[in-house]
């Protein structure tokens, strides 16, 4: 047989964002997860620092989750969405917008956050042709911005190995810069005292291309796979502020902070700010099925119904929109949220989580920390010559200890599941406290 085809080969499956080389030749496998554990093939128990990727919120194996999916795949395995419908969709949609802001109330589904950023991007653009104003059509991102893999994505997207060998990108787009301010902010606990300014970068891109020509702004309200950056105070709100004075659509990128991360079912919530459209997708069905969604204002939905130039408003969607599986574990996700509580155990944890983190202030290596919710990232003085690679040596030597972390260049992120106890809290701290003591 070639050693490809073998059962046991590594070489067929090119891993995404990995070194593939060291990957296959020093791998890390995982075999099973529940609760708050994977487990190696040989046993060992890996604590989940990071909910997966950002993803298990609930954490793992959830029963009811599981019947959820295997009950509906025994009853309803695929239905498109095109001109036929079916009642789990329809279900969803309606319970997603018992969490989601007042007003955002229409609720579009794809498969990932990916999707889901790319699907706003495109409604953002298709509502401003449908009010009568096609010459907005630019789209401004972020310096530091993850918005996924698509082109959409990585356009308003500002972290550069993701955009540097595809080209132009997407015509039309520019950035705001970023927040991240270690002179002023360093170990800030939750939001920094300073940075608010940055949102005023705003103004001068409207002068630069006149507003008239510019449909969105979209942000993360907390940047995650870019290490870890909480937006300042008043940031957002002046965000707002100046998108409606311009006219401009504010888009929300919630693919991370969505459902529960920051205590509340979103962080539009947390910070008291409303945008226009919401993207979301990891946590909405516990990532037990791949799903994705926007949520969007009520009066977006009407004016491209009454001002749809064909019989279909949206020319938009995909094969698999509202899978009937992704709709059963995401109404079962949102029913063990709630019977749980796990939104308001993830606002009760955040407090012992920052003190936690916090207490690695002066540890090895370590020049900042950041925090909101259960969420936290310690940025590690890149090793000279060598970036990255101190944080990955502590991955590793983490993985080897039991604890599994998220490496993201020199920052080590954290999001662990909302079921976590404090003295696991404590094991995660521990162990990186070890490790980086280690570490050169």
């Amino acid at each position: 047989m070639p050693d490809t085809l073998r059962p046991n080969s590594l070489d067929a499956f090119w891993m995404p964002f990995t070194s593939n080389r060291a990957f296959k030749a020093d791998p890390r496998m995982v075999v099973r997860a529940e609760g708050m554990y994977y487990y190696t093939n040989d046993g060992r128990a890996i604590l989940d620092a990071t909910s997966g990727l950002w993803c298990v919120a609930a954490g793992h194996g959830r029963r009811r989750i599981v019947e959820a999916i295997q009950r509906t795949a025994g009853e309803l395995d695929f239905a498109m969405s095109f001109n036929l419908g079916h009642p789990l969709a329809f279900e969803f949609a309606n319970r997603l917008t018992a969490l989601t802001p007042a007003g955002l109330d229409r609720i579009c589904f794809c498969n990932s956050g990916s999707e889901a950023v790319d699907s706003a991007l495109k409604l953002a653009l298709a509502y401003q042709r449908a009010r009568g104003k096609p010459g907005k059509y630019r789209l401004i991102g972020r310096e530091r911005a993850y918005h996924g893999v698509n082109f959409g994505g990585i356009s308003v997207g500002g972290m550069m190995r993701n955009r540097s060998v595809y080209g132009p990108m997407v015509a039309g787009v520019d950035h705001l810069p970023h927040t991240h301010d270690l002179a002023r902010n360093a170990f800030s606990r939750g939001q920094p005292e300073y940075g608010a300014e940055f949102a005023d970068a705003l103004e001068r891109l409207v002068q630069l291309h006149d507003p008239s020509t510019i449909a969105a702004v979209i942000v993360e309200p907390v940047a995650g796979s870019t290490g870890v950056l909480v937006a300042p105070k008043n940031y957002l709100e002046r965000l707002r502020a100046l998108c409606d004075k311009y006219d401009i659509l504010l888009i929300f990128d919630e693919v991370i902070t969505g459902f529960g991360r920051l205590g509340t079912p979103f962080a539009s919530q947390y910070f008291g700010v409303k945008p226009d459209i919401i993207t979301m997708a990891k946590a909405i069905t516990n990532a037990s099925v791949p799903m994705g969604a926007i949520a969007a204002r009520r009066e977006i939905y009407d004016a491209m119904l009454a001002n749809a130039e064909t019989p279909v408003e949206f020319f938009h969607g995909y094969t698999s929109t509202g899978h009937p599986l992704a709709c059963a574990a995401g109404i079962a996700t949102l029913d063990t949220f709630a019977e749980e509580k796990l939104f308001e155990r993830s606002a009760e944890l955040a407090p012992y989580w920052e003190d936690a983190l916090h207490s690695l202030r002066g540890a090895r290596h370590v020049i900042d920390i950041r925090n909101l919710g259960l969420i936290g990232g310690v940025e590690l003085e890149p090793r000279p010559g060598a970036p990255t690679a101190r944080a990955l040596e502590a991955f590793n030597k983490a993985f080897d200890k039991g604890v599994l972390l998220r490496v993201t260049g020199d920052i080590i992120a954290m999001s662990p599941p909302f079921i976590i106890e404090k003295p696991q809290i404590d094991q995660i701290v521990e162990t990186l406290q070890t490790v980086l003591s280690a570490i050169e």
